[in-house]
């Protein structure tokens, strides 16, 4: 907060925007900070992961298929390692650097059934001109700060041929700065569609006591 408060304009701008990226990483998962300068342990845990985990056993228990998106590439990585360590089987898993022909290789295989009950996507690789109904669980593993982009991503299971119930999962750490963008971003589409914008600018635009208030912890347990 010390440097943001001495930037402006464009470098002000970037670095708020680094800053929030970097807490909403140790959000996902702490190794993902880590794995950058290659000091992450294996021993470091997430609650977020846990409490994922435990919806897919549920799911699995149940016989169903689930959608998991994340924004990052590394998270997508972590996902697929501990649901194949949980599960025994690797999750199929998409992202902006699969050709095109694997790609559609692993949508006709999710969609027969042959392949895994699970499939982790990345957002942006994603989030349009796919068709899943087979799935009828999909998790926001993080909540990405245009609400537009998350909701294209869900509709790869509300297609035509869909007859199942779908869940939709938008996984939050409490107490953190997930949990106000989150209060933010249901408080905006309340009063309208278009006051979020179509990225994240709204973020970088804050002030030096928004942005204070926004990145610390609160409730008792993080005191």
């Amino acid at each position: 907060m010390g440097q943001i408060g001495q930037q402006t304009g464009i470098a002000r701008k970037g670095l708020v925007l680094s800053s929030l990226t970097k807490l909403k990483q140790i959000c996902d998962h702490p190794q993902l900070v880590g794995r950058e300068d290659g000091r992450h342990s294996k021993l470091e845990a997430s609650g977020k992961m846990e409490r994922l985990l435990d919806l897919l056993d549920s799911i699995e228990e149940n016989g169903e298929s689930a959608l998991i998106f994340t924004q990052y590439v590394a998270m997508g990585h972590l996902l697929v390692e501990r649901i194949e360590q949980r599960y025994g089987r690797a999750p199929f898993f998409l992202h902006g650097g699969i050709p095109k022909e694997d790609r559609d290789n692993m949508v006709t295989s999710f969609q027969e059934g042959t392949g895994p009950s699970f499939f982790v996507l990345s957002l942006k690789a994603g989030g349009v001109g796919l068709n899943l109904t087979r799935a009828n669980h999909v998790m926001h593993y993080d909540r990405w700060w245009n609400p537009a982009v998350e909701n294209q991503a869900t509709d790869r299971v509300f297609r035509i041929g869909q007859e199942k119930d779908v869940q939709v999962y938008k996984l939050i750490c409490q107490g953190t700065l997930e949990e106000r963008i989150d209060e933010l971003i249901e408080h905006k589409k309340a009063l309208s569609e278009q006051v979020v914008g179509s990225g994240e600018t709204w973020l970088t635009e804050m002030s030096d006591t928004e942005l204070q208030d926004l990145i610390k912890l609160q409730g008792e347990d993080w005191m």
